[in-house]
């Protein structure tokens, strides 16, 4: 597909170099060597380690070490924004809540799954029965937990009638993958995503009156097919089943599709239909998610 283009999907980011936590917090809160000293005292006379001596003291905040942890071990993290679209980011932004450690282990699970060295390569529908069963939710943070082992990962939002991930993760959408299948030369439709460097967003762009027909086309299968060679994983929001046929054409495209249910709303019937659906189709279904969220 040449029309697609990136702002550099292949940059690796680069290397951090071995520091203490120390010096992270130290640079990152621009503290004087006389603050550092009194840190290391009360950290000696207290027996804590020196983000807690930090704290302590008032020089530093519980977030602040969060966030030299995550640099010292090249785990992507970006904390508190204060954006209220990022809030739904936990696995950026509260990277070791409940929540977040629930979605690190189902993409475990998934990885063994789906994504072996000898298994065959495939990007990951993510489909749900109703419209706020919380899709683009868990979308995301997948993504973003796929991101943090630390291979390229795009996040391409499939859902062609109500789409979400751009206002999620603040990119531009003025060009996506409406424009890629309706033979649009478009450009710069991967948006990288600012303080997770492994992470890449294709929104969907303008809104097409006929979604279902240009998911059908077999540009979009060559897209997929092209995107799963590009990138280490792909995870793929889709529309809601109730909205038409397009979250099952697109789960065939990806391969692999994993269902989402919300705990008490969504109908056990609609389940078992959607469930048929793909069992009649070449997907392969990596399992069912209940979401409380």
């Amino acid at each position: 597909m040449s029309t697609m283009n990136s702002e550099n999907p292949d940059q690796q980011p680069a290397a951090l170099q071995d520091r203490s936590i120390g010096d992270i917090i130290a640079e990152a809160n621009s503290l004087s060597a006389e603050q550092v000293e009194r840190i290391l005292a009360h950290q000696k006379s207290e027996g804590l380690k020196f983000g807690e001596a930090a704290v302590a003291l008032g020089l530093a905040k519980g977030e602040d070490v969060l966030w030299a942890l995550s640099q010292q071990f090249h785990y992507p993290y970006a904390p508190g924004s204060g954006e209220q679209t990022r809030e739904e980011l936990v696995l950026a932004n509260k990277p070791f809540s409940h929540q977040a450690e629930a979605i690190r282990t189902l993409r475990s699970q998934i990885n063994m799954l789906l994504f072996g060295a000898d298994m065959p390569r495939r990007a990951l529908a993510v489909v749900s029965p109703e419209h706020g069963d919380g899709k683009t939710f868990f979308a995301a943070n997948l993504a973003i937990a796929f991101s943090q082992l630390g291979g390229r990962t795009l996040l391409v939002d499939a859902d062609m009638r109500s789409p979400r991930q751009h206002e999620v993760f603040g990119v531009d959408n003025s060009a996506g993958l409406s424009g890629i299948l309706s033979g649009r030369a478009e450009r710069n439709v991967i948006r990288p995503v600012p303080n997770l460097p492994s992470l890449f967003v294709m929104p969907v762009g303008t809104l097409p009156p006929n979604p279902t027909e240009l998911v059908e086309r077999p540009a979009f299968g060559l897209l997929i097919k092209e995107l799963v060679g590009k990138f280490d994983h792909v995870i793929v929001d889709t529309p809601a089943a109730c909205s038409g046929a397009d979250y099952a054409v697109i789960a065939a495209r990806c391969g692999a599709a994993l269902l989402l249910a919300r705990k008490g709303i969504t109908r056990v019937a609609a389940v078992q239909e959607l469930c048929h659906t793909l069992a009649n189709s070449p997907v392969k279904l990596a399992g069912l998610v209940m979401n409380e969220h």
